[in-house]
């Protein structure tokens, strides 16, 4: 039996020790594009881009402020100034005291999200802006509304996790969002995930359209495979529903302009159970069906999305 105990301490203690070669390889290839914020002791990793009315870009799950500065930021620097920031968590940004480490299940809510994302874009001088989150970070631009009506100018919600959704997330984000997930399977993910895998999952986020040219070598997944930053996405995904339902009943009091961009075709987070509520819920919302579009419209028919960007500059009267 010591044996085998022995055997076993050995192969975890190689097994993190792949995983953190593989981790300080991902860091020195992508290191911090922007500057640092601090709020309350956390640390937000923002990039600012631009000139113009202030807009805020918030990144979806599993990911980081690169990848809005893929290709999409950069079809609005020449009228907005435009700030991009990690959530909590994620890419270079880091989670708050309390939240974190291989034991500790606790996920941060959209609410607690948007509180440290707001702080740190005022303390870069955009008091009310344009706030415009993908996928996860949709319900994060929401919680910025209800919770901070009055620094916020207008929402643009793009493929937008906005309604309690029947069923679950599948067993990976179960497992994961506990605490033996995170001290056992997460870094067997980290030091053994193969490229092969990397790209079968970006392929099946962006279907049915393909993966744009040079994306992942842009985005730097390694960075999400990081333990810290996979603990974090699995809590705060595979805990998100809660949240969710809690902030549905409050969207009708939301009293700004709200652009809302959905493609018919994304099953990630499908419109008819998010968005086509949604518009029916916040009063004045509009909603753009993009025809046979996934969940990257962003980066696969970003014109609409730019359309929308510039409706709520319009209609806030920033524009």
């Amino acid at each position: 039996m010591m044996w085998v105990a022995l055997l076993f301490a050995a192969a975890i203690a190689l097994l993190q020790g792949c995983a953190q070669v593989r981790e300080d390889r991902a860091e020195a290839a992508y290191p911090p594009s922007g500057q640092f914020v601090e709020v309350d002791g956390t640390r937000i990793h923002a990039r600012v881009m631009g000139q113009g009315p202030d807009l805020v870009l918030i990144h979806g799950a599993s990911g980081s402020l690169r990848d809005m500065s893929f290709s999409f930021a950069q079809r609005l620097t020449d009228r907005y100034r435009v700030i991009l920031l990690d959530r909590p968590g994620m890419g270079w940004s880091d989670r708050p005291d309390g939240y974190g480490g291989a034991f500790n299940t606790r996920a941060e809510s959209p609410a607690v999200q948007a509180r440290l994302l707001q702080a740190a874009a005022a303390q870069l001088g955009a008091e009310k802006p344009i706030v415009l989150g993908h996928s996860y970070g949709g319900a994060v631009a929401l919680a910025w509304a209800l919770d901070h009506p009055d620094n916020a100018a207008a929402l643009v919600l793009v493929s937008a996790v906005s309604e309690p959704w029947p069923g679950g997330l599948g067993t990976l984000y179960e497992v994961n969002k506990t605490a033996v997930g995170g001290a056992v399977v997460i870094p067997v993910l980290t030091a053994t995930a193969p490229q092969s895998v990397i790209e079968d999952v970006t392929a099946g986020i962006f279907e049915p359209q393909a993966v744009p040219a040079g994306y992942l070598a842009h985005v730097g997944p390694d960075m999400s495979l990081r333990r810290a930053s996979m603990r974090a996405n699995a809590q705060q995904v595979g805990n998100l529903r809660p949240y969710i339902v809690e902030m549905s009943a409050r969207y009708p009091g939301l009293n700004l302009p709200v652009e809302i961009v959905h493609g018919t075709a994304d099953e990630v987070v499908p419109a008819r159970i998010h968005s086509e509520r949604l518009v029916t819920e916040i009063p004045g919302a509009r909603l753009t069906r993009l025809q046979g579009i996934g969940h990257m419209p962003h980066h696969v028919a970003p014109q609409p999305v730019v359309d929308a960007v510039d409706r709520a500059a319009r209609r806030s009267g920033l524009r």
